[in-house]
């Protein structure tokens, strides 16, 4: 299966967190930044890395973000330049755009703008926003300790109609379902025969390397 691609504007402590999360993750991972001092710090966590203006089109297009799958717009409090970089990124077609936003008025702005997914560095760290763009099954993410994590998953298809004790997922993918969300209803501890829906979501706790895989399912 071929790797998704990753694009990071702006190197401040939040695009800093998504790049080498992603990094260290095996994704290929450019980091822009105009700071040169920043990227030859990131020169070993990333792929690749950039001094550059991203708030040149040409800059972008010769740098060949159209092929990336995912850009992620990480500048700090420019409004302006965040705004102008969602924008052209939008129109060179890149597939999916998420930016950081400093405030609800700023998100509304780049929702506008066709971003695909607003963040607040304050809500959501960079750890876990990395963890969110590798998965299309992996809904929510939260780091409990340095090795474990909990995260919500959308059942992958190869376990729908199945019983959680068939699907053994403790014991192939270390993965502990403490819950079923199933609607408007919420299954705590369930019992081995329940069978798993297409739209459930499963609540599991684990090692968070053992999660990504499995939410990559």
């Amino acid at each position: 299966m071929k790797k998704k691609l990753f694009v990071v504007i702006g190197l401040g402590r939040f695009g800093r967190s998504v790049a080498q999360t992603l990094f260290n993750m095996g994704y290929d991972v450019m980091a822009i930044d105009l700071d040169e001092e920043v990227i030859d710090a990131m020169k070993d966590k990333v792929t690749y890395g950039v001094t550059a203006d991203a708030l040149e089109e040409r800059v972008l297009e010769s740098l060949g973000v159209r092929n990336f799958d995912v850009a992620i717009v990480a500048i700090g409090n420019d409004i302006q330049a965040s705004i102008l970089i969602t924008l052209t990124l939008k129109e060179l077609g890149v597939k999916r755009v998420v930016a950081k936003a400093i405030n609800e008025r700023h998100g509304r702005v780049l929702e506008k703008l066709g971003a695909d997914k607003i963040v607040y560095p304050e809500r959501d760290m960079g750890e876990r926003v990395a963890h969110y763009l590798v998965s299309a099954n992996l809904l929510d993410y939260i780091e409990i300790s340095d090795k474990y994590s909990l995260s919500e998953v959308t059942v992958p298809q190869f376990l729908v109609q199945k019983s959680l004790k068939q699907t053994n997922l403790r014991v192939k993918y270390g993965v502990n379902v403490i819950a079923i969300k199933r609607g408007q209803n919420l299954i705590v501890a369930p019992p081995g025969d329940e069978v798993l829906n297409s739209d459930d979501v499963l609540i599991c706790i684990g090692l968070t390397q053992d999660l990504d895989k499995f939410a990559l399912m």
